[in-house]
């Protein structure tokens, strides 16, 4: 880097090469990106041609570097080790967005590089059908049952199995419902990108290389088997133990036309704070209801007494917050030591 800083001949030109490779985090970790990326910053300034700018050559590369290690991170197959986990667990970023969401049935909203609801600290493009919590249940349990393999490896499926932990039956109208979402989580994509508290980039995923929720999957009708795969990349994802722990028991008892309550249940999972409030018109929001926020009021009433039901939370309350804007007040259950 030395090398490099001797030929960037102002301290401007010094900030703005060493700028480059932070401009590019998903590069971070991978000694032969790390090493490409030096190599570049010591030969586009001596190599590039007079009349075009050294520092755009640069970062023109740097961006193509970055590039090939996202195509890497999407085709080599990688193991995730979830501790202390079944079945239930999902990224925070994603419980904390407008990706799965209560919505009402029949014909669905349909995304095209939508910016989803998110916290600050995160960027959410979302392209497919809105995704309702049947679909979120159904994604948690194919992250379970991909565990033993390796993550872009196929998975074999046992349909049966599959439906019985989503507490559903084995009829036909289910087997259907099941290919069905199984095939629109498969046609999705979305683009992730997660900040640091400085608002930089931390990492991102779908940029170059597009990222699906199922990365592939087939069904062998004479045989009746199905097979699956998951993108490498939901390790970075599920990364530095962001990821909550959802009590999946507690969820298949949540009742028949609760999903609000189960929205709350993976919103609330995110964090260990025994309080947790949340702006209205951000749940709104993040619940994609398009209703009269009176009526959004009553029905997450009954959302919260059904999480209070199953001691998920103990007490609520509608509140204003100190900038005067209603709020929902949830209190957790106190952690056994």
């Amino acid at each position: 880097m030395a090398r490099t800083e001797g030929r960037c001949r102002t301290r401007r030109q010094q900030q703005r090469c060493l700028s480059l490779i932070a401009a590019f985090p998903q590069a971070k970790g991978q000694d032969s990106t790390m090493r490409s990326l030096g190599s570049l910053l010591d030969t586009g300034l001596t190599e590039a041609k007079p009349k075009r700018d050294p520092l755009a050559w640069i970062k023109q590369k740097a961006a193509e570097v970055a590039e090939q290690a996202e195509q890497r991170a999407a085709n080599e197959p990688r193991q995730m080790f979830l501790p202390g986990f079944d079945i239930g667990a999902f990224p925070n970023h994603l419980n904390r967005s407008s990706l799965i969401a209560p919505i009402a049935r029949g014909k669905r909203k349909f995304h095209r590089q939508a910016v989803m609801v998110t916290r600050r600290d995160c960027v959410l493009e979302y392209t497919g059908e809105q995704l309702d919590e049947a679909d979120g249940d159904l994604i948690m349990a194919l992250i379970a049952f991909a565990q033993p393999f390796r993550l872009g490896t196929s998975v074999p499926l046992n349909r049966a199995k599959l439906l019985r932990r989503l507490k559903r039956s084995t009829g036909k109208h289910d087997y259907e419902w099941l290919h069905r979402r199984i095939k629109a989580l498969t046609e999705a994509t979305l683009f992730l990108e997660a900040k640091k508290p400085d608002g930089s980039t931390r990492y991102s995923i779908g940029k170059t290389v597009s990222f699906r929720i199922i990365a592939a999957f087939s069904y062998d009708d004479e045989a009746e088997t199905y097979s699956y795969s998951l993108d490498p990349r939901w390790v970075q994802i599920f990364g530095n133990r962001e990821y909550s722990l959802i009590d999946w028991d507690k969820r298949m008892q949540i009742g028949r036309g609760q999903d609000m309550a189960k929205t709350l249940q993976r919103l609330v999972a995110t964090s260990a704070d025994p309080v947790q409030r949340y702006a209205l018109d951000w749940l709104k929001g993040k619940m994609e209801y398009g209703g009269r926020m009176r009526d959004f009021r009553d029905a997450l009433a009954r959302a919260v007494r059904e999480l209070e039901r199953l001691e998920i939370i103990t007490a609520h309350k509608v509140e204003d917050s100190t900038r005067g804007n209603p709020q929902l007040a949830l209190w957790l259950p106190e952690a056994v030591a």
